[in-house]
């Protein structure tokens, strides 16, 4: 959802050719997509090569690139679905700060929820519709609120770098081996709350609260601490307070 560009200003649109595979299925953009996000999701960044991909759609893998130039493209694609379906049926309801967190959120469940393929496709531009709408809606909702196109940029920037960053760090986080998770979150109890307080005064007596808070992710906090800080550069002031709409 970051500004797209292909160095043409071109945005790069869907190809919709629709051919059978050999065994009589119907192989399409969508069914592509939708099967390379189910293979990254059970299978982990490795899972991604046309042999694979091919081999679970009953196709051949030559086949594939008459819908993908190469596998760069495919992961754009894929990249856009998931802005795709974090934004499927946003209303905006025209409260900026409500509709800007509403729209952080769903990306950042729905990365959450395609751990595997947040980490693949968090950082990409895809130059296509979904991101393209996303972008136009994020830039909607900080212009209704007074900005101006630059501030607007700017604040967007920021907005969606937050956003993506935490989004594919806590995707990492999940992807993790359950033995390797459950030691990062106990070792805040096990190693830093036994650290001597003369060395680590700091650490031991924030000991409890660190080891409460970074079992969970930061992103809530930190989505509404940028919030308050976008609020703060309104033209006329903030038109709420930080609290009134929590």
């Amino acid at each position: 959802m970051r500004t797209p560009s292909d160095g043409s200003g071109r945005v790069i649109g869907v190809q919709r050719r629709r051919r059978p595979t050999k065994t009589g299925t119907v192989l399409s953009h969508e069914l592509i997509v939708r099967t390379a996000i189910r293979l990254l999701s059970q299978h982990g960044t490795d899972a991604l090569s046309v042999r694979r991909l091919g081999t679970a759609l009953g196709a051949d893998p030559s086949s594939l690139y008459r819908y993908f130039r190469n596998t760069d493209d495919l992961v754009l694609a894929i990249a856009d679905e998931l802005i795709g379906r974090a934004i499927e049926g946003l209303r905006p309801s025209g409260n900026w700060r409500d509709d800007l967190r509403d729209v952080g959120h769903r990306l950042h469940a729905t990365y959450l929820a395609h751990p595997q393929v947040a980490v693949l496709s968090a950082a990409r531009v895809t130059r296509r519709p979904n991101e393209v709408r996303g972008v136009e809606i994020g830039l909607g909702i900080l212009r209704s609120a007074g900005f101006s196109p630059e501030q607007a940029a700017r604040h967007y920037h920021s907005f969606i770098d937050l956003s993506l960053g935490f989004a594919a760090l806590d995707a990492a986080a999940s992807a993790l081996p359950r033995n390797h998770a459950d030691g990062d979150h106990e070792a805040w109890r096990s190693t830093y709350a036994r650290l001597p307080s003369d060395e680590y005064p700091h650490i031991t007596a924030c000991a409890d609260a660190l080891a409460a808070t970074m079992a969970a992710s930061a992103y809530p906090a930190a989505l509404d601490l940028l919030l308050d800080g976008i609020a703060a550069q309104l033209p006329s002031g903030p038109r709420e307070s930080a609290t009134d709409d929590q």
